[in-house]
């Protein structure tokens, strides 16, 4: 249906949408968005779409297979485990845990991370060149190791994991930001400012964050997706969440001693982060490559 116009005027969508115009171009990116816009519905909806408390055991029920399977119930769709527990409902736990944290875990890398890259970018001589060999020695480094350093310091737990894979990630956001701010400084637009009097804080929040969008766009992405293999993987080793707390690399790791009687129980939760870190590089991409159709109009 055409767009009705009173006065026949041109229209000129704005910056939002012409990014939702490239970005719903791509069907593959529109696929992604809906995997990712279903794990948020898990992430808020958990408690009430879980069939059963997760944590509940049924010595009567135990290794029961999917529901698809010929000895499956329709009680139980996704089965249960070794201690009778419903396998859908953990997932869903487990899900949310994973994929919360990770979002928690990002949104605090790039605010530091941004901060004190602008910061370090507007820095000039001893300081500047101090600051960014320290960042640059840190990123050659794995975030997975330097997560498992961490929690080695402070302890196992989801939220000194939580901790660790922030400080991991920070360096990443500093050294994209300060090159990024680095080279924008050297810009008649920003000498302008300064002509006009403008302050260094004014000059980045005004004339240089704007337009970092793409590069925040495209480190986000990745960092989410380091961040959910990251949890997943400390979880698995028994340094991420511990018991009550559920979360898909524990759940992963309690289903290894039945890995040969129930392999459902490896495989789903292994579905569940494919689909998540999946869903998140699909849709990134997507959002990079809207971005940059759009700076060409």
């Amino acid at each position: 249906m055409p767009r009705f116009n009173l006065y026949q005027e041109e229209y000129h969508p704005s910056p939002l949408e012409n990014v939702w115009i490239e970005f719903r171009k791509s069907h593959l990116a529109v696929v992604g968005l809906a995997i990712l816009c279903i794990f948020f519905a898990v992430a808020i909806l958990a408690p009430f779409i879980a069939p059963y408390d997760p944590d509940l055991q049924n010595t009567n029920k135990l290794i029961i297979p999917p529901s698809w399977a010929p000895n499956g119930t329709v009680s139980h769709l996704l089965g249960t485990d070794t201690l009778g527990r419903d396998v859908l409902s953990r997932l869903l736990y487990g899900a949310r845990t994973t994929f919360v944290s990770s979002l928690l875990v990002v949104v605090l890398s790039v605010v530091i991370g941004v901060g004190l890259g602008g910061l370090a970018g507007m820095l000039k001589g001893v300081r500047s060149s101090i600051v960014n060999h320290l960042f640059d020695s840190i990123m050659s480094i794995p975030t997975l190791l330097i997560a498992i350093v961490v929690v080695a310091i402070t302890g196992a737990g989801l939220q000194n994991i939580m901790f660790a894979i922030t400080l991991a990630l920070i360096p990443q956001f500093i050294h994209q930001t300060r090159n990024f701010v680095q080279e924008e400084l050297k810009k008649e637009y920003v000498l302008l400012d300064r002509l006009d009097g403008a302050s260094s804080k004014r000059i980045f929040f005004t004339s240089l964050l704007p337009g970092m969008n793409e590069l925040i766009v495209v480190q986000a992405t990745i960092a989410l997706s380091v961040a959910i293999l990251d949890i997943s993987a400390l979880g698995f080793l028994n340094l991420g969440a511990q018991n009550p707390t559920i979360e898909l690399g524990q759940i992963l790791s309690q289903s290894l001693e039945a890995a040969y009687v129930a392999p459902w129980l490896i495989a789903l939760p292994g579905i569940f982060i494919f689909l998540m870190v999946l869903a998140v590089n699909i849709v990134g991409e997507g959002l990079r490559s809207a971005l940059r159709k759009r700076l060409t109009y």
